[in-house]
């Protein structure tokens, strides 16, 4: 099964529509899917070598698209569901300590959700939901994306057949890595807040 899906992204990568595809998994992901843009973009990197910096571009460019949807909704349906909730439980002094502490480290707390595996669309919702201001916001998404991606491109540019050769002969430790990072992410999700 791990080397159908290795070698449908492969494919994907080859075709028309590829960045397309790279695109709309980094826009989704920086705002609702759990699937980062890594499993589609090493991928396509690996397969268009020629392209690695224009991936990296848009996976950048769509990744912060996607943070501002995230931080949206973080905003919009905090105010409609979230607040009536904690007022109704009395918990609005705990919050707002909570949106104090998050504003005042909020841009590191972008930049390092960012930079990792870290489930990034809780890193944009969070930010939403307390109201980070918008330039640290923005600052914070460049900041850690844009190095993110283009430290994979770099990496694939300089290693690529190595690494291709190195991902096709140990692909089910690849993706147990990879599957553990992700759940990494999500269990310190549930540690920090």
């Amino acid at each position: 099964m791990l080397r159908a899906v290795y070698d449908w992204a492969m494919n994907l990568a080859r075709h028309r529509n590829a960045y397309w595809a790279v695109g709309t998994v980094s826009f989704l992901d920086s705002s609702i899917l759990p699937l980062p843009p890594d499993v589609i973009m090493v991928p396509m990197m690996v397969a268009r070598r020629e392209s690695i910096w224009r991936i990296a571009a848009v996976c950048t460019i769509t990744s912060i698209a996607g943070a501002y949807l995230g931080y949206a909704i973080g905003h919009y349906l905090f105010e409609m569901v979230g607040r009536p909730l904690l007022e109704l439980y009395g918990y609005m002094e705990d919050f707002a300590a909570f949106q104090e502490a998050y504003n005042k480290w909020g841009v590191w707390i972008v930049i390092g959700g960012g930079l990792t595996p870290f489930p990034f669309k809780i890193v944009t919702i969070s930010s939403g939901v307390t109201g980070l201001d918008m330039l640290s916001f923005t600052i914070g998404c460049l900041v850690s994306r844009a190095p993110r991606f283009y430290l994979e491109g770099a990496l694939l540019w300089y290693c690529g057949p190595w690494v291709k050769e190195f991902i096709e002969k140990r692909l089910a430790l690849v993706t147990t890595v990879t599957f553990l990072l992700i759940v990494g992410g999500f269990i310190a999700v549930k540690y920090l807040f």
